[in-house]
């Protein structure tokens, strides 16, 4: 049996017995969008297929590092840290690539903790969306460094002097491509083998960068196929003692990665973003989304530019935006309408960072886009040639800081009918924290500006 057949509970037991597994990996992802879990015995995964099973909640209570929040209402001390209960997705199963014959399965809170699930807060967004008479198609787009080096090896080097696994800068290069061939490869199959194939993938302009853009599927499985693209991208790079890294910006000499997401709706089988008498082909729907995408967009940042480093990747000149703008066919803006057939008119929302959790990034995207048709928000002009060079209005400016954007999410109506209150608090309260982390580092550049001159 085939893991793409596997739909149901009864699926999911047959595929296991077929195989004759002994154990099966399940994961939830956290708030930061990092995968966590497990291997679980054959027994206790038949049992959970029926009535879940428990998942320590801190998973929902920590960060990156495993730092407990200490802001957070929904679980910590004063809980004790019990367990959440989890459910199995049988539809996600996968054969992990990299260990042969084994499966994988995602999960999803229930209960209490499904108000500030990820994966959640995704579905609600898309169900919304269906209520509407929608149907949302998606393509994730990832830029990521390759660095020929080990886990170990950049902690020892203090993150210095890293070797990129190609220099310079070399856009859409068929050498590099072909010098390191072996590894395009086998992270193609790996993509193919795992359901979440790639339509695309090249070098980007800076060293050892790469991007690949994921096929275009429905909203949640694309969701799915994002974050485990960005998991096990990394899995296969440091199995060959290679890293690789998704950080929004990692230096300040190279450009930044970008995670971009291109969307569009449907209904009845039809796109309703096209209208070829259009200007730019944007139907009524289409102007209405990418208004409530623009009109949004600095309240529901701190969902699409999540860490410290984000707003590092947001400044003039290194391909991604500073202001909550759009245009067509055009780069330097935070929305790039692309003007294509019926089928490929869609829009590129460009401001994510490649180190964003993708179900609460497209969860933003798609849920402020939501909002614009409801409200008939229009997206006003759109920006024709660079728009670094123009002075947009100032409630158009992004939040500058994480910091920042964390309180235009906490104070955001909108995003509270979206998201609900329960995850804007607490995710709100989480972007705090990483900004308070952060503080309390002593920089290089504080160290060599100011120990020996003030």
């Amino acid at each position: 049996m085939d893991p793409r057949q596997v739909k149901t509970a009864a699926d999911a037991r047959k595929i296991v017995k077929e195989r004759g597994l002994t154990h099966i990996k399940v994961g939830v992802h956290d708030i930061d969008g990092i995968l966590r879990g497990k291997y679980i015995h054959i027994d206790k995964f038949h049992s959970a297929l029926e009535g879940g099973f428990g998942f320590c909640d801190v998973v929902l209570g920590w960060d990156s590092n495993d730092q407990l929040y200490d802001n957070v209402t929904y679980t910590g001390w004063h809980s004790g840290y019990p367990d959440a209960n989890v459910r199995i997705l049988p539809d996600t199963c996968r054969e992990i690539a990299t260990e042969p014959g084994n499966l994988m399965f995602l999960c999803e809170f229930i209960g209490k903790a499904e108000e500030i699930c990820p994966r959640a807060t995704l579905r609600r967004v898309l169900a919304r969306a269906e209520k509407m008479g929608f149907e949302v198609k998606v393509g994730f787009e990832y830029e990521f460094f390759v660095f020929a080096e080990t886990a170990f090896s950049i902690r020892e080097k203090g993150y210095r002097n890293l070797k990129p696994i190609s220099p310079g800068f070399f856009g859409y290069s068929v050498l590099r491509n072909s010098v390191l061939s072996d590894f395009y490869k086998d992270l193609l199959a790996m993509c193919e083998t795992m359901d979440m194939g790639i339509e695309g993938l090249h070098t980007e302009t800076g060293a050892g960068v790469l991007e690949a853009a994921l096929r275009v599927g429905d909203a949640l499985p694309s969701a799915d196929r994002a974050a485990l693209f960005k998991l096990f991208t990394k899995v296969l790079a440091q199995k060959r003692d290679w890293l690789a890294t998704f950080m929004a910006k990692w230096s300040k000499d190279w450009p930044g990665c970008g995670g971009h997401m291109h969307m569009s709706l449907w209904k009845g089988g039809k796109s309703v973003f096209y209208d070829e008498k259009a200007p730019h082909r944007m139907s009524t729907t289409m102007r209405h989304f990418v208004g409530g995408q623009r009109a949004l967009m600095p309240e529901t940042l701190a969902m699409v530019a999540s860490t410290v480093n984000a707003y590092r990747r947001l400044i003039p000149g290194f391909w991604a935006p500073t202001d909550a703008t759009w245009g067509a066919e055009n780069r330097t803006t935070a929305l790039r309408v692309i003007p294509g057939s019926a089928k490929s008119t869609r829009v590129e929302y460009r401001v994510a960072a490649a180190d964003a959790n993708p179900y609460l990034a497209l969860a933003a995207a798609v849920g402020a886009g939501l909002w614009g048709i409801e409200n008939k928000i229009d997206p006003g002009e759109p920006i024709k040639g660079n728009s670094y060079a123009v002075k947009h209005p100032v409630k158009s400016q992004l939040p500058r800081t994480l910091m920042e954007a964390a309180g235009r999410l906490k104070g955001s109506k909108p995003a509270r009918d979206l998201f609900g209150d329960a995850f804007v608090d607490h995710y709100s309260a989480t972007r705090e924290w990483e900004e308070r982390e952060f503080r309390k580092a002593i920089t290089d550049w504080e160290l060599e500006r100011y120990m020996e001159i003030i």
